[in-house]
């Protein structure tokens, strides 16, 4: 039988976790999806932070596993995060996030979060988890060069007026095709893992998951490359939509677990399911979607540069798969460090038209800031609260 007060702390927990969703769904998973998409005219603001909103949640539930028990349980050794822990550091993160957002300058919630889980876990006399930091400094520091660099290529691609679109987009929807079919849901899985779309037909398939992957791919250029014959202004509207709606479901994957982590080492003694917290953590997205993701979703899609249909298309492909590879290996990743960053590269292939390089060094401080603050002022209320 669980005891009042363990319960009752754990509620409180709860309670800061869906604050820091909202905040989280609010920022960056509710703003970056279709920051692109609404920059290029293809979806109005509001609808964008709709429509995000049940993608993301999708999301979370299907996907947000693996990131969830990373920050739960592998940011820190020796110890396990206390209820008191997980409060000190979810509020810490939330506020900051919550800051960002009323300003109108992206936090990056991977990098608050991360910060005040190490806080909080060192403050406990928790050891620091060095692999995992230069897992996740790796992925931080790629991510910008990856991701813009991928999205300023990918621009120009679309832009070469040697090449007619239909042979430069079609190709590229093949490849999100594929990837598509190789991603892991929870559904598609045994019980407690995940199975992909491709290894699920692949068994009934001779060749199995790779022609089953390459049929998908070839299926998705065919009906793209007729589109774009036939009415290339609707087809590649469309496109660019799918494109932000798969980002908006990544984005729920990876950024659930920014909110929820810190509980999984409170839910054994509480014998409460994973699955269950996963669907909290998506509906805390769903409200920050619904109700603050517009700010952020205009300062993104106007303030950081104008972008036209194809520059989106060249955003967005870099985004979905730097976050399913995230969402893949457990890292907590910055969805506004990703999408900002394919925003720019794609920007830059206009010569850098309309990319605010003011707001990039604010945002770029932001980010370092967040991370280095959310850490000392996590570990310092814990220590304080755990002194008396």
């Amino acid at each position: 039988m669980v005891a009042t007060g363990t319960l009752l702390t754990f509620v409180v927990a709860a309670i800061a976790s869906l604050f820091m969703a909202w905040a989280i769904g609010a920022g960056s998973s509710g703003s970056t999806p279709f920051a692109a998409a609404v920059g290029a005219n293809a979806i109005s603001v509001m609808r964008a932070g709709f429509v995000v909103g049940l993608l993301g949640f999708a999301g979370a539930v299907l996907q947000g596993a693996n990131v969830t028990e990373a920050v739960g349980t592998e940011l820190i050794g020796g110890v396990s995060l206390t209820a008191t822990a997980a409060i000190v550091g979810l509020l810490t993160a939330a506020i900051l996030v919550a800051i960002g957002v009323f300003t109108g300058y992206p936090i990056a919630t991977a990098f608050t979060v991360t910060g005040a889980v190490v806080g909080v876990g060192l403050a406990l006399g928790g050891d620091p988890a060095w692999a995992k930091y230069r897992q996740i400094g790796l992925l931080w520091v790629l991510t910008p060069f990856v991701g813009g660099g991928v999205a300023y290529g990918t621009a120009r691609l679309l832009r070469s007026p040697s090449i007619p679109e239909r042979y430069a987009i079609a190709p590229l929807g093949g490849l999100v095709g594929a990837l598509v079919a190789t991603i892991d849901f929870a559904l598609l899985g045994p019980p407690g893992e995940g199975g992909s779309i491709a290894s699920t037909l692949g068994t009934a398939v001779p060749g199995g998951t790779p022609v089953v992957a390459f049929a998908c791919a070839l299926l998705v250029t065919a009906v793209l490359f007729r589109g774009l014959v036939t009415d290339p202004e609707t087809t590649q509207r469309r496109f660019l939509l799918t494109l932000g709606g798969l980002v908006a479901f990544s984005a729920g994957g990876s950024q659930v677990g920014l909110a929820i982590g810190p509980l999984v080492p409170l839910l054994d003694d509480l014998a409460i399911p994973l699955p269950a917290v996963l669907a909290g953590g998506g509906f805390g997205l769903l409200l920050g979607s619904w109700t603050g993701a517009p700010r952020m979703i205009k300062a993104l899609a106007q303030d950081y540069s104008s972008l036209g249909p194809r520059r989106s298309i060249a955003a967005l492909i870099p985004s979905f798969a730097i976050a399913q590879a995230a969402v893949a290996f457990g890292i907590p990743v910055s969805f506004n460090e990703i999408v900002v960053s394919a925003i720019i590269g794609s920007g830059y292939a206009a010569g850098g038209s309309g990319v605010s390089r003011r707001k990039m060094l604010y945002t770029v401080l932001a980010w370092v800031g967040s991370l280095v603050l959310a850490l000392g002022v996590a570990f310092a209320a814990f220590s304080v609260i755990d002194a008396l």
